[in-house]
C-alpha cells in the first residue's frame, strides 16, 4: 500500500502487549480443544498443594487463561487500546513487570483467602493498566484529577458489583489490579524509572 509515495508496512509496535495477546489467544484455542482441561490445570489459580510445582506457575499463569471468547475479547480489547501507549511511555520491561506483579498479587490473595474460587483472566491486569494510564501525567506534588475520578468511579463500580451482582467476575481481582497499577504508576513516575 502506498502513502504519498511511501510503502506502508505493519509494525510490531508493542512487543509485550502483542505477545501477551497472542499467548492468551493460543491458550484460549487450545483450551477449547481440551474442553477446558488446559485452563483448569495450568491457567487458573485455586487452592492446591504447595508441593505441586504447578501451584507456583498458576500464581502467574492465571492471567493467560480465559473462561470463554467474550471474557477473552473484552480483556484483550482494553489491553490493545491502553497497553501500547503505556508500553511506549514506561518501556517494555516495566510493563512486563506490571503484568507479573499484578498476576502474582491477585493470584496469591485468591490462593490464600478464597480457596474454593477459581481465578482466571487478565481483568486485574486491565484494571492495573486503566489506573496506570490515568497517572501518566503525574507531576511532583500533584495528583491528577483524572486519576481521582477514574479511581472513585472504578472502586464504586467494583464494590457495587461485589455486593449486589452475583456473577463469576472477580471484583476483588479488579480492585487489587487497580491498586497495583496505581502504586506502580506512582513509583514509576516518582522515581522516573528507566524505559527499556
Amino acid at each position: 500500500m502506498d502513502y504519498k509515495g511511501k510503502k506502508l508496512k505493519l509494525s510490531f509496535n508493542s512487543p509485550v502487549i502483542l505477545g501477551f495477546v497472542i499467548i492468551c489467544f493460543i491458550v484460549l484455542v487450545l483450551d477449547k480443544l481440551t474442553a477446558g482441561l488446559l485452563t483448569r490445570i495450568f491457567f487458573s489459580v485455586y487452592r492446591s498443594s504447595l508441593l505441586d510445582p504447578l501451584t507456583y506457575f498458576r500464581l502467574f499463569g492465571h492471567v493467560i487463561g480465559h473462561a470463554n471468547r467474550s471474557h477473552f475479547f473484552n480483556n484483550m480489547l482494553m489491553l490493545l487500546i491502553i497497553g501500547p501507549l503505556l508500553e511506549e511511555k514506561y518501556g517494555l520491561k516495566n510493563i512486563l513487570m506490571l503484568i507479573l506483579i499484578t498476576a502474582f498479587v491477585t493470584g496469591i490473595i485468591n490462593f490464600i483467602f478464597f480457596p474454593n474460587v477459581q481465578l482466571l483472566g487478565a481483568s486485574g491486569v486491565v484494571f492495573a493498566f486503566i489506573l496506570l494510564s490515568s497517572m501518566t501525567s503525574i507531576k511532583e506534588g500533584e495528583i491528577p484529577l483524572t486519576f481521582l475520578l477514574v479511581a472513585v468511579i472504578y472502586f464504586l463500580q467494583e464494590m457495587y458489583g461485589a455486593i449486589f451482582v452475583r456473577d463469576n467476575v472477580s471484583n476483588l481481582g479488579h480492585i487489587i489490579g487497580g491498586i497495583v497499577g496505581s502504586v506502580l504508576g506512582y513509583l514509576m513516575n516518582k522515581n522516573k524509572i528507566n524505559r527499556y
